[in-house]
Order: structure tokens, then sequence, then C-alpha cells
């Protein structure tokens, strides 16, 4: 089959020019021979599976393989990643902010009083801001801290510092007492990210649980397809060998040439069976291939995989208390279902907090000095009696020496009369979390129903593999004996075809016993520790 699909191209045409007459064969085109040309040469490129060198393969070979190459496992790695990021740029709302202004400015006014000193006044100012502000984390607080300073200078006649330097430095903190300090939405969202992160991964083991499971019962399944080939081989031989027989009294008169026809018919729908049988192996080597393999680029996708190991008969005893026992500690959708109850809580937490009085204190302290050259009159609108040089040095001492406090304590209180939407909000919320509480308990219910069934499942077919392999035995005794009494006479060609295919029958039904055992064992592991789907586990919002 393998020479036939290489040589598709050659077979094909070679049809065509067997197909047409001598004398209509037309001139060759050199523009179609290099179309048919550039068409053979991707064909020889494509890399067809089961076209490479036999290569043995162990089923923890196999699951190794899977592990490290798997597609779907490398896209579901990611999805922890995703959350690393998303919870960083939540966490990011707790760094501080820096933040400043610089600016300088010129403005002339029209004079409009006596006291202006002037027909018009001139002032010049620059600005020089600075400060820092950041959301705490715990008790959901928030500070700022200003640091600011000016210059001015001004052609006002009655100016007492010219130019002016005025420097303040303010600190105020914002701590929530009741809604908002054990809960708010930003380490709400924080808390929940970090569930999903723990889902993440809980969803990972999950995959890998089921992508291991998929690789034994596809490696189990080539073990089967394998096995079931030198059956059906097997049976086309028997058939072949009677063909032979039959001939050889034919031809010494003992038997009937009606008896070969019977032989050949037999030796024809064995061929089919055979037929189906490599189709299948080619169809269970693909499913595997496409398990343990990153790329058509990868060794063993071209390769005709080996499966070595064979099943084991005498599995180890099962103790169904203790897989039930260990499939609620370990099932993933169980696992997943009480991380998604602890979303909930949260939802709640935070949906109880929200019900609370909006009670926050608030406290501010400011210090503040001024400088700059100084100007001492004799009275109001006077001459200068004495100047006094100065500069931002003098503001800055008087703002370090506190010579000039303020601070500022205050509560702002606010809570809405009557029932609130809040009210409502949580109230719902406590409903559903008893629902949810409901639908963990039928999840844990379930995963005991199909470990249950698992084990029911194996142990009715070691029942059937105990039956399978008598009838099997049976089945090679009675052909034995219809052959010997074919050779002496007493029966007739058609009992000995009739025996050969009961002999076939007898050894796929069980094959398919001990691989129907295989993959039920790999059924009860995977029930142990994950499901095929994930939990349907509602969230409260």
């Amino acid at each position: 089959m393998r020479f036939l699909r290489n040589g598709s191209v050659l077979s094909l045409t070679t049809l065509v020019l067997v197909a047409t007459p001598a004398t209509a064969q037309p001139q060759p085109d050199p523009a179609i021979e290099n179309l048919v040309a550039q068409a053979t040469a991707r064909l020889a490129a494509v890399q067809v599976p089961g076209a490479g060198p036999q290569v043995n393969l162990t089923l923890d070979d196999a699951v190794a393989r899977a592990l490290e190459r798997n597609l779907d496992l490398a896209v579901q790695r990611l999805s922890p990643q995703v959350f690393d990021l998303t919870l960083a740029q939540q966490r990011s709302a707790y760094l501080p902010t820096l933040n400043s202004n610089l600016s300088s400015s010129s403005r002339t006014n029209p004079s409009s009083t006596q006291l202006d000193g002037g027909e018009s006044i001139v002032s010049d100012t620059a600005v020089y801001n600075g400060g820092m502000s950041q959301a705490v984390e715990w008790g959901g607080g928030n500070y700022t801290l200003n640091f600011n300073n000016n210059r001015s200078a001004s052609t006002n006649f009655f100016s007492s510092f010219n130019p002016s330097y005025r420097s303040s430095f303010q600190a105020s903190y914002t701590q929530p007492l009741l809604r908002g300090f054990k809960i708010d939405p930003t380490r709400q969202q924080i808390q929940v990210t970090r569930i999903n992160r723990d889902i993440a991964d809980i969803d990972l083991r999950q995959a890998i649980t089921n992508t291991v499971s998929e690789v034994r019962n596809a490696y189990w399944d080539l073990v089967y397809a394998t096995q079931n080939l030198a059956v059906q081989q097997q049976a086309l031989d028997l058939a072949e060998e009677l063909i032979r027989d039959n001939e050889a009294r034919v031809e010494i008169g003992t038997l009937a040439p009606i008896d070969v026809v019977q032989a050949r018919s037999e030796a024809a729908a064995r061929r089919q069976s055979l037929a189906a049988a490599e189709q299948s192996l080619a169809v269970a080597e693909l499913a595997l291939k496409q398990l343990v393999v990153d790329s058509t680029q990868d060794e063993f996708w071209t390769a005709t995989i080996n499966p070595v190991d064979l099943p084991n008969l005498s599995p180890e005893p099962i103790d169904l208390e203790q897989a039930v026992r260990a499939a609620i500690d370990q099932r993933t959708d169980i696992a997943r279902s009480r991380r998604q109850l602890d979303i909930n809580e949260v939802n709640l937490s935070a949906m109880s907090n929200n019900r609370l009085p909006a009670v926050d204190l608030t406290a501010s302290y400011q210090l503040q000095g001024q400088g700059g050259t100084r100007f001492l009159r004799t009275g109001l609108g006077g001459a200068v009696m004495t100047e006094i040089p100065g500069g931002p040095g003098d503001a800055f001492n008087q703002m370090f020496d506190a010579d000039f406090p303020a601070w500022t304590v205050q509560l702002n209180v606010s809570y809405p009369l009557g029932q609130s939407a809040a009210d409502a909000a949580y109230a719902r919320a406590r409903l559903q979390t008893q629902q949810v509480q409901a639908q963990l308990s039928q999840l844990q219910l379930q995963v005991a129903t199909e470990v249950t069934n698992a084990v029911v499942q194996i142990r009715a077919i070691e029942r059937r593999i105990e039956a399978a392999t008598a009838a099997r035995e049976l089945a090679e005794e009675q052909l034995a004996a219809e052959q010997t009494r074919f050779d002496a006479g007493l029966t007739t060609n058609f009992f000995v075809v009739q025996a050969q295919r009961d002999l076939a029958t007898a050894q796929d039904t069980e094959l398919r016993a001990i691989l129907d055992q295989q993959k039920a064992l790999v059924e009860l592991d995977r029930v142990q520790r994950t499901s095929l789907s994930s939990a349907g586990i509602q969230i409260i919002q």
C-alpha cells in the first residue's frame, strides 16, 4: 500500500498513456511538460505519514513525547502566563505616581487703584511644583505628598517682597473606615484574578490528564490494529492453504471442483478483511502521531510506528471506596468548582461591603514659608527705609522650621436611606450561593457515579476476556478437529471454512476484549483525576 501511495503519480501517468491510442498521441507541449514536472516535484516533496523507517515506541515514550510536543498543551500552557500579566496590570494600581509642574508666565495689567503703584503692573511668575500619590492596598486608603514653589516679581510699588519666594509642603491621607476598608473594586479584581490564575493551572492539569488518556487510548488502538492485522493475515494464510489442499485433492479426484471455488471465495473475503485491517492500522497510527508530534517536520510523522508494549492481562485489584475518595480529592473539575466558589465568596464579600455606610477619615498637614528681598517702609505707601536681602532659602527655612503650620481633620459620612441596590444584590447573591453549594454536591455525586461505572465496566470486561479466551481456544480445537475429519473424508469443505471463520471471529473478539480492558483502565485513571469538560459552577457577579 505504501508503494502504491508513493508511486501514485507514476501509476496515473502510465494509465493515461495506456488509455490513449498510439495513433492519437499529440505532440508534447513544452509548457504542459513543465507544469507536470513542477507538480511531480511538489508531490515528491510531500512527507507521507508511514512512509519512513520503522521505529519502536513504548507507551511511556509516547506519553513523554505528547507532554513535550503536543500542540494543544502548548496552547494551554500560555493561559497561566496571560493571568500573570493581567495580575501585574491590576497590581500597578498600587504603584506610586510622581507628578510635576514647571511653568513660567508674565502678565501686564492696567492700574485700577492707587495701591497699584503705577499706571500698569507687570507680574512675572515661575512655578516649580512636584508631588507623589499612591493608593494603599491594606485598608484601601490613599495619600498625597505635594511640594510647591513659586517665584513672583512685580512692578507694584507697594510690594513688600520683590522678588517673592513661596514654598509649601502638604501631606494628606484618606482612610475609609467602613465601606472600602476590607475590600474595594480593585482588591476584588486582584483576588478574583489570583483565583483565576489557580484555575488556569487546574485547567492545564486537566488538559495534561486528558491528553495522556488520549495518547494511551490511541496507543492501545494501534496495538489492537497491529494484532488484528496479524489475525487477518493468519486467516488469509489458512484460506490460501485450504485452496492449495483442495486443488491437490481435485487433481487426484478425491474432491469436487466446487470445493475449490468455495475455498477461493473464502480467501477473497479474507483479503477484504485484511485490506480493512490495513486501513484501520493506518488510521490508528495517524491518530497517535497527531498527539505525539508538533509538526509535519517531526521525524515520527513519516516513520512507521511499532508499538512494542503489550497489554497487562493481570491488573492490580481495584478498591472502589478508595478510588471514589481519590476522585473527590483529585478531580480537576471539583478543584475548579471549589476555586469558583472562592470567587463567589470574594464577590459576596464585596457586595456585603457595599451595603455599609461610606465613612472616610481625611487628615492633612501643611508647612509653608516665604522669602525674598524685603522692603520696610515708613508707612503705607511711604518711602523704603530698609531693604533686607533674601532669597528662596528663607522660604525653605521657614517651612522646615514649621513657623506657619496648618492641619485639617475631617470625617465624611454618606448612607442612602431605605433599601439600596446593594442590599438587593447581596440578598440575590446569597440565594445563588446556596444554589452553587447544591451544584457542588451534585458534582461530587456525579464523580462517584462515574468512578463506580468505570470499576463495574472493568470487572465486566475481565469476565468477557475469560469467556473470549475460552471461546478462542475452543475455536482452535474445533478447527483442528474439522481439518482432521476433512483429511479423513468424514466432513465437507464447508465445515472447515466455517471453522476458520469462527476462529478469526473468536480471535478478534478476544483482542477487542483485551483492548477494552486497557481502555477501561485508562478511563478509570482519568475519571479519578479529571473530566472531559469543565464543571459549570455559576459565578456570582
